[in-house]
């Protein structure tokens, strides 16, 4: 029988994976099967990176808060690198990549106990409970897919039918 920190962890870390591997990335996905490899890497101007960059980053995010200051890897994140990439990766090879790590988070996600949410980890520099930087990698990665999400919108005029067939005009009280 389950206890209900057993139960709450189960739930937190069940929610931390349906928004970013299953929502986030299969949207960041599609922006990256919409556009080409030249949209992919360009940047609009000095202080914007490209949907590309934003991809690598989210990656070397993840690795150094869930696979290194969660589950204990060994921590080779050169972020600096993320942004400065200039030369275009293959779409389908990021994509790779992408998938590759998500199979790894998901992994290191599962040995996550309820005793492990209010331990203290240290991550780039900063002390947080691995709770806070579940919290962290969650929003972080939202807050980046939106960013490669109108990049593709505004780029394209397109809509990424994010929610095709569901009513989005509905209310709790429907």
């Amino acid at each position: 029988m389950s206890t209900l920190s057993d139960r709450i962890t189960q739930t937190l870390v069940d929610e931390v994976r349906r928004r970013i591997i299953e929502e986030s990335v299969p949207r960041i996905k599609k922006c990256l099967h919409l556009l080409n490899e030249p949209q992919i890497w360009d940047r609009p101007n000095e202080q914007t990176v490209s949907v590309g960059n934003l991809v690598l980053h989210l990656m070397g995010n993840l690795r150094q808060w869930v696979l290194s200051g969660i589950d204990g890897q060994t921590d080779h994140r050169q972020r600096s690198q993320e942004f400065a990439e200039t030369e275009p990766i293959p779409t389908k090879k990021l994509i790779r990549n992408l998938d590759s790590l998500m199979t790894e988070v998901d992994q290191a996600l599962t040995r996550i106990t309820p005793e492990a949410l209010t331990e203290k980890r240290n991550v780039q520099d900063f002390e947080e409970s691995v709770l806070a930087i579940l919290v962290h990698v969650t929003e972080h990665f939202s807050y980046h897919t939106g960013q490669i999400t109108y990049y593709t919108k505004s780029t394209l005029n397109v809509d990424t039918q994010y929610y095709a067939g569901v009513d989005l005009d509905k209310t709790s009280s429907d």
